[in-house]
């Protein structure tokens, strides 16, 4: 936050799918985007008085970070590598927030049949006798990639726009570019290396340090961010399951529990008893688990007399305090 404004700025996606997609998680953990006019360059968040949305280009987002006109922002990883390394001004706050999925990579015509790997590269790189023109719109960390594979002898081409056309009319020899699904390439015959990898890009959610150390109320805005979105991210891993089993005591029950790989819970299967009409030793049991798990859990809870399975989503999990926020503090003691 700026000394010359009193508000607390978020900066969204102002288009494309992370836009949407930025929308969509805010409003699933409870801070809904409240935008009249689909028009406007400006928004808020109700649950959040005093917080105010601006919508910016995605790799705008991290200049105004780190410039301090605005306090907090969602964008690419792989934006905020490429146009804010290593600056100490910006910190990233969640690296991952489970949208936006992509991954820098070194691309080839898929007709260059020996070359499958940086090495390989090297090779047709030497063979040629002549400089590798390399084109993409991510300067910075191709460079970097291209020297830590000791290939600093590059000719290094910023580009804007597609770039999948570039090997084709000869515009460039290689490409290193964002890929998602793949399609794109495979429709223009083109091929990733298996080892070539640069970086691996999700959403992400990043602040400015400075006014997170100097302006209290920044730090408990990123104090509530960071508690509901790192809750509902952990529940979105899991399952409630809620089961009947017949046992003569919650311990007797929790015994065979905790015999089983899956169905022990997180910390512990919580049992309380049922009152049913003839007195029988029934029990409820309620645990979570993980979503790939579920098959698991609902056999061990069979296998020990379990029935009346009823299984449903989480929204939160919420922890004693998010480790999101004390790496945060850590961070701004740096």
């Amino acid at each position: 936050m700026n000394d010359s404004r009193n508000d607390i700025r978020i900066a969204l996606p102002s288009k494309g799918p992370l836009a949407a997609d930025s929308l969509k998680l805010l409003t699933e953990v409870g801070l809904q985007v409240y935008k009249p006019n689909p028009r406007q360059y400006e928004a808020i968040i109700p649950s959040l008085p005093g917080v105010h949305v601006l919508f910016q280009r995605a790799g705008d987002i991290v200049y105004s970070v780190r410039d301090g006109s605005v306090d907090f922002g969602i964008t690419g990883w792989d934006v905020v590598n490429e146009r804010c390394p290593q600056n100490n001004t910006v910190i990233t706050l969640l690296q991952e927030l489970g949208y936006g999925h992509c991954s820098l990579n070194v691309i080839v015509p898929e007709n260059w049949d020996s070359v499958h790997r940086m090495s390989n590269l090297i090779e047709r790189s030497q063979s040629k006798g002549h400089s590798l023109r390399v084109a993409t719109k991510f300067p910075h960390l191709t460079n970097n990639f291209f020297k830590g594979h000791k290939m600093e002898d590059i000719h290094l081409i910023e580009a804007e726009g597609t770039l999948e056309i570039a090997p084709t009319i000869g515009y460039a020899d290689v490409i290193v570019d964002l890929v998602s699904t793949g399609t794109t390439l495979r429709d223009n015959r083109l091929k990733i290396l298996q080892d070539g990898e640069v970086l691996a890009s999700q959403a992400c959610l990043i602040a400015n340090r400075s006014a997170l150390k100097t302006h209290p109320e920044v730090s408990r805005i990123a104090r509530h961010l960071l508690e509901f979105l790192v809750a509902y991210l952990r529940a979105s891993e899991n399952l409630a399951i809620f089961a009947n089993i017949r046992g003569a005591s919650p311990e007797e029950i929790a015994s065979q529990m905790f015999t089983k790989e899956v169905i022990s819970g997180l910390q512990g299967p919580t049992i309380s008893p049922l009152i049913t009409r003839q007195a029988e030793p029934w029990h409820a049991v309620h645990l979570i688990v993980q979503k790939d798990q579920l098959a698991k859990a609902i056999e061990e809870l069979r296998e020990i007399g379990g029935s009346g399975v009823v299984v449903t989503p989480v929204t939160y999990i919420f922890e004693e305090e998010p480790l999101a926020y004390q790496e945060m503090l850590a961070a701004l003691e740096d």
